[in-house]
């Protein structure tokens, strides 16, 4: 029976950088202000109509396959991760395929936000254990930029989210090392609490067309913030301990843990929780915001191109996002 492990990585941001300082020129906010309640400095924010969610993950994964040091002929799957596709459909994965230029493998496209690398590394793990395939890319990749509502009206909100993508490339290995297990959850009753309501099946074209309520907010994204940081904070613990739990391993043997980058106070409050150094934790949310299913991606390239993984170390990655979903991965590098 196969194992599978993370063998190459890679992430791609775009030139755009938007400070605080310059959001304050389009709502009313200031950079202490954001700072004080997110952490965030600074985001990138797409500014060339050309750049798509999909190609954005294309450049991620070209990085990611070169590190791996695997032909692009030998990707046999696609898993692709966002809440902010090219298009309505075909889903993105299909124009990751094509764009790559790699032959005809099967693409999957995730919706599960801000848990979405989580989730895609779980399918792809269970997938290489099973036999079935052996080189499996798995992409995270957002453009909220245009889609938030970019006045003071919205600010609680835009000025937390950032454009990205982030990919790996999950192989094969008979080695006891790779992905030890991941742990995946979700309650919908708070579906409403942190979504995108419209457009929707249920008020689509014609509904659109006849909209003459030009102060209806449900076309952007809402987030009950104070409500989702309380469950996050919870949900968090818990899966990060259901993971070491089953793996029979204690908090005191995380080498390096790597949260979804929602909120600066909420890593602050888990690493507090499970008393972690500072160089056990990793953040990168202050220059790049919330990237939602790029952000661990993103991050955990960062953390291995700057040396702060090395062989044999345990790797904790954990999500909380819309849905409500969640989820953890345990890595043994």
């Amino acid at each position: 029976m196969y194992n599978s492990a993370i063998k190459g990585l890679g992430f791609y941001l775009p030139e755009n950088i938007v400070t605080n300082n310059d959001l304050s020129g389009l709502m009313d906010t200031s950079d202490k202000w954001i700072t004080e309640r997110t952490g965030i400095k600074e985001r990138r924010w797409v500014n060339d109509d050309k750049l798509t969610t999909s190609l954005m993950g294309t450049y991620a994964s070209e990085r990611a396959i070169i590190d791996s040091g695997i032909d692009k002929k030998d990707i046999d799957f696609i898993i692709f991760s966002t809440l902010s596709p090219d298009y309505y459909f075909p889903g993105s994965g299909v124009l990751l395929q094509r764009n790559l230029e790699i032959k005809e493998v099967g693409a999957l496209d995730i919706r599960n936000q801000c848990s979405g690398f989580i989730y895609g590394l779980s399918i792809a793990d269970q997938y290489i254990k099973s036999g079935m395939y052996k080189n499996i890319l798995v992409v995270g990749s957002e453009i909220h930029s245009g889609g938030l509502d970019k006045s003071t009206r919205g600010r609680s909100v835009s000025v937390i989210f950032g454009d990205g993508a982030g990919a790996a490339v999950v192989s094969a290995t008979t080695s006891n090392s790779g992905i030890l297990s991941t742990h995946l959850h979700s309650e919908g009753k708070f579906a409403e609490e942190l979504a995108v309501i419209k457009p929707a099946t249920s008020f689509w074209i014609d509904k659109i067309k006849a909209e003459t309520n030009k102060d209806d907010t449900s076309y952007f994204p809402y987030m009950n913030g104070n409500f989702v940081f309380k469950n996050a904070v919870i949900r968090f613990e818990e899966v990060i301990f259901e993971g070491l739990n089953h793996s029979n391993l204690k908090k005191e043997d995380i080498s390096l843990l790597i949260t979804h980058q929602a909120n600066l106070r909420i890593s602050q409050y888990i690493q507090k929780r499970l008393n972690l150094s500072d160089s056990q934790v990793f953040n990168n949310i202050m220059k790049y915001g919330n990237t939602t299913a790029a952000s661990i991606p993103i991050a955990l390239t960062e953390a291995y191109k700057s040396n702060l993984i090395k062989k044999g170390d345990i790797v904790v990655l954990a999500a909380f996002g819309s849905g409500f979903t969640w989820g953890s991965a345990i890595i043994k590098w």
